[in-house]
Parts: C-alpha cells; sequence; structure tokens
C-alpha cells in the first residue's frame, strides 16, 4: 500500500534512516515487529488476555538447599495476587540481613514466608 504525498515526520524520517541502514535480515525483523505492533494496537492480533491471578496462595513446596534469591522466585510464584513492590523495602531487607549480616539463610527464608502470608492475609481482609 502506497501512501498519499506528504511532507515526514522527524519520527518518520528517523525510522525510514533507520530502516535503510539494516541488512536484509533485519530489516524482515523490524517490519515483522511493526506488523505486530500495529494488530495489537488495532485488536486483531492474536494477544490473549491475562488470566487473573489465583485468589489463594499456590503449594509450592520449598526445596532443599534453597537460596534466599530462590525463596523470593518461589514466593512470588506461590503469592502472584500480592504486589512484591508493597514488600521489597522488607524483603531486600531481609535478603540483606543474610547476604551482608550473616543471619541464618532457614530464619531469613521463614522470615520472607511469613512477610508473603502476611501481605497475603493483609490483602484478603480489604
Amino acid at each position: 500500500m502506497l501512501l498519499p504525498a506528504r511532507s515526514l515526520s522527524s519520527h518518520e524520517r528517523r525510522l525510514l534512516e533507520s530502516f535503510a541502514s539494516l541488512d536484509e535480515t533485519n530489516r524482515q525483523a523490524l517490519l515483522a515487529f511493526a506488523e505486530f505492533l500495529r494488530h495489537r494496537q488495532e485488536g486483531d492480533g492474536d494477544a490473549k488476555e491475562e488470566p487473573a491471578a489465583p485468589l489463594e496462595p499456590l503449594d509450592i513446596p520449598r526445596p532443599e538447599g534453597e537460596t534466599v534469591v530462590g525463596a523470593m522466585r518461589r514466593l512470588r510464584q506461590t503469592y502472584p495476587m500480592v504486589d512484591p513492590d508493597l514488600l521489597l523495602d522488607e524483603a531486600s531487607g531481609l535478603m540483606s540481613a543474610h547476604l551482608l549480616g550473616g543471619r541464618p539463610l532457614e530464619q531469613v527464608i521463614d522470615e520472607l514466608e511469613q512477610l508473603f502470608e502476611r501481605h497475603f492475609q493483609a490483602m484478603k481482609s480489604k
């Protein structure tokens, strides 16, 4: 499809200059991405709605030999309904207490689990 003759905006000129400087493989990738964005914007793409977060925590057992970072990943998966930004300060404090302060690993993980549970219960009671 040809566009009508008109002057190009600065964004359009930058895009054309970038496109012209790419090799054929990257031009095809850029075109495919632009098509994806256009379809997504028009709402006729294949993008599916994200499923709602579960209302109750998932049953993900604590593995043996788990690290503090691994515990945070597991707990974020266990409690997908809890906003991690709300517990970031307290969780990072606990992680630092272990990594920098030498607090025992199991104790810190126990407290992280309690932190997530506490935030879950607070969210549930609202």
